[in-house]
């Protein structure tokens, strides 16, 4: 399957779908709201790299760097990225973004168009002896079919930063064996957002930790700002201690479709 909506995934599809896709689609069947939206499944990157002829010129450039030469491994890097970029997707691929987008945004109420967020999801991102996460791109408030199918595209190619091809390289990953999905998901307009952890990062404590901040989450995610912090115990609901932060900047809404930052009102 090359697209599959949130509903129809769960924790057991981490393969297709990645760390993001899988577990969107676990909060999907829980019942938590969550925005819609729709998977570009891995499977798709792999027919679109092999369709295309591109994945064995792909994998002939990274054979070929040094990735301990700086300059070198910005410009296989770069090379790959626009290889990937300027390569059309065929029809046969696009048919079924075209179809899941159009059937978000009337599920929406977006004639012109769901705005969406959309996300790389790579199917090695969360691994108990590697993190991927935060090494391939995300992109907010892209309205518009065309202009979803180039970003897709864009976060295929951002499996090929060049600090994505040295942690492979570091860590002995095969490049041919790691695989990326796409999540492209409905945008929130929010006043207020953050980002929760299910045990404390740092200490491995079972404790959730929250991080929030004014506007669109790519403060906290960006490390922008320094966000408010709310340590709760899982158990009770307890707010165990709250830490509030002068955050000066936000994220929000441009006209047009873009995100920017702003002084906090």
């Amino acid at each position: 399957m090359y697209v599959k909506k949130f509903e129809d995934l769960s924790k057991d599809d981490l393969g297709i779908a990645g760390g993001k896709g899988a577990n969107l689609g676990e909060l999907t069947q829980a019942g938590i709201p969550v925005p819609p939206g729709f998977v570009v499944t891995s499977k798709t990157y792999d027919k679109f790299m092999r369709d295309t002829g591109i994945f064995s010129k792909v994998m002939d450039i990274l054979d070929q760097v040094d990735i301990n030469n700086t300059k070198e491994l910005q410009e296989a890097a770069e090379k790959i990225k626009a290889i990937i970029i300027e390569t059309p997707i065929p029809d046969g691929i696009s048919t079924y973004i075209t179809e899941a987008y159009n059937q978000l945004s009337e599920r929406v109420g977006e004639e012109d168009g769901a705005d969406v967020a959309i996300r790389s999801s790579a199917t090695a991102e969360d691994l108990p002896e590697a993190s991927f996460a935060g090494q391939q791109d995300t992109f907010l408030h892209v309205q518009g079919l065309d202009n979803v199918i180039e970003y897709v595209r864009k976060c295929w190619a951002s499996l090929f930063e060049a600090r994505a091809i040295f942690y492979r390289e570091e860590n002995n990953f095969e490049h041919s064996q790691v695989y990326i999905a796409v999540v492209v998901q409905q945008m929130v307009d929010s006043d207020k957002a953050g980002v929760m952890f299910t045990v404390n990062p740092s200490t491995g404590e079972n404790i959730a930790l929250i991080e929030g901040s004014w506007g669109l989450g790519e403060s906290v995610v960006s490390g922008s700002v320094t966000p408010d912090n709310y340590a709760v115990d899982k158990e009770t609901n307890e707010v165990l201690n709250v830490t509030i932060s002068d955050k000066k900047t936000m994220f929000t809404n441009e006209e047009g479709g873009t995100s920017i930052q702003v002084d906090v009102p």
